[in-house]
């Protein structure tokens, strides 16, 4: 089977995309994938990952530690097609089976439902949320909006659209007002469509606040704000189509003021893998995981991440509250998704194969469903 790993992307989380490729394309299991590393560099130009393609022909201990979006320019199409050549697997280079596509893309442009749109265009099985779940949980007002129509409870929060991200504290200050009177102080200003923490900030005055819209306004005209929880930090791993399984949580204890940038990406945050919770607090945040999940319409893959009210050191009360699903969340070696799949009994290699499996079964169930007829004789006879 050929195994079509896109990395890198047109969004501020190229890199995380890129580290988080590099450890897909070394676990992924060279007797059953014949796999070809596809680089999106930041310009948009698709090219083949040359020098992780000859590094892959040696070993996958001869990867370097992130991948790089260097190499022959491609067109996208073409590339994602099932006679295309060039992996590298136990035969060395050349035609495979099926095309399966990982898109290990992170953040707008690639998480977001436009590369999913894309490989539903090409008909190529891939893994992950298709294109209304990749939409709906890029953008974290549209997923708030969908998640309290569900019932499933979340912190109190507002959208604030920024069109000039240099805009002065005098032309901001009315929005200022309104969120201060109605969330209070702290709160969090978060780009509605951006991951790993990027752009986000915690204001706890009104000046800060103003500077939190500037900076989320440079990543996103849309931007979320909301209320600070007095809460631990729980992540929950979700695979599955439509029986989704929830691995064992576990918490995030940030080493900065919140878990940001720095504190995911350079070793700054404690994990608790799996987190200290009692069987009726574990059995609970996984059953509201895999709820959460299905109202987003997510299929192949999520981490759902909590903030959880206990009520005790000081904490509030409100129990469990959804924060946002990530529907492709990171794969570098300090990522919480593997690392808890890793907990709960399925190792890197495993999980690979699992993500490919679920996007064939969708794949096939996609494919029965699809006409271009407007209506066949036993439709005519129903009606």
């Amino acid at each position: 089977m050929r195994l079509v790993v896109l990395f890198g992307g047109r969004s501020a989380e190229h890199d995380v995309s890129c580290v988080s490729a590099r450890h897909v394309v070394a676990a992924a299991d060279p007797e059953k994938y014949l796999v070809e590393p596809v680089g999106i560099t930041r310009e948009g130009r698709w090219v083949q990952a040359a020098a992780a393609l000859e590094a892959l022909g040696v070993g996958p201990e001869a990867l370097p530690e992130r991948l790089s979006a260097d190499g022959p320019e491609i067109e996208p199409l073409p590339a994602l097609t099932d006679d295309a050549v060039g992996g590298a697997g136990p035969a060395g280079p050349g035609p495979a089976g099926p095309t399966v596509v990982l898109p290990i893309l992170h953040g707008p442009m690639g998480e977001d439902g436009t590369v999913q749109g894309l490989l539903e265009l090409a008909r190529v099985p891939y893994a992950g949320a298709g294109v209304l779940a990749s939409a709906l949980c890029m953008d974290k007002a549209a997923a708030n909006t969908m998640l309290a129509a569900a019932g499933i409870p979340h912190t109190r929060w507002r959208t604030v659209t920024l069109d000039d991200p240099a805009a002065p504290d005098s032309e901001l200050a009315p929005q200022v007002d309104a969120l201060v009177e109605d969330l209070g102080l702290p709160v969090f200003v978060k780009p509605a469509s951006m991951g790993s923490s990027v752009g986000i900030s915690k204001a706890v005055t009104r000046p800060q606040l103003a500077d939190g819209l500037r900076l989320a306004g440079r990543y996103d005209r849309s931007i979320v704000v909301e209320e600070e929880a007095r809460a631990r930090e729980i992540e929950v791993a979700v695979l599955g189509n439509d029986e989704p399984e929830a691995s064992l949580p576990g918490e995030i204890v940030p080493g900065a003021e919140f878990y940001d940038y720095a504190d995911k990406y350079q070793d700054g945050a404690e994990l608790l893998i799996p987190a200290p919770l009692d069987d009726d607090e574990i059995a609970a945040c996984q059953s509201l995981a895999v709820d959460a999940y299905r109202a987003l319409r997510v299929e192949g893959l999520a981490r759902v991440d909590f903030l959880y009210e206990d009520g005790r050191d000081g904490r509030g009360d409100r129990g469990w509250m959804v924060s946002e699903l990530n529907t492709m969340p990171g794969f570098t070696p300090i990522s919480m998704y593997p690392k808890l799949w890793a907990a709960t009994g399925r190792p890197y290699s495993r999980l690979i194969d699992r993500l490919v499996d679920l996007a064939l079964e969708r794949h096939a169930r996609r494919e029965q469903h699809t006409r271009t007829d407007p209506a066949a004789p036993a439709d005519r006879r129903l009606s």
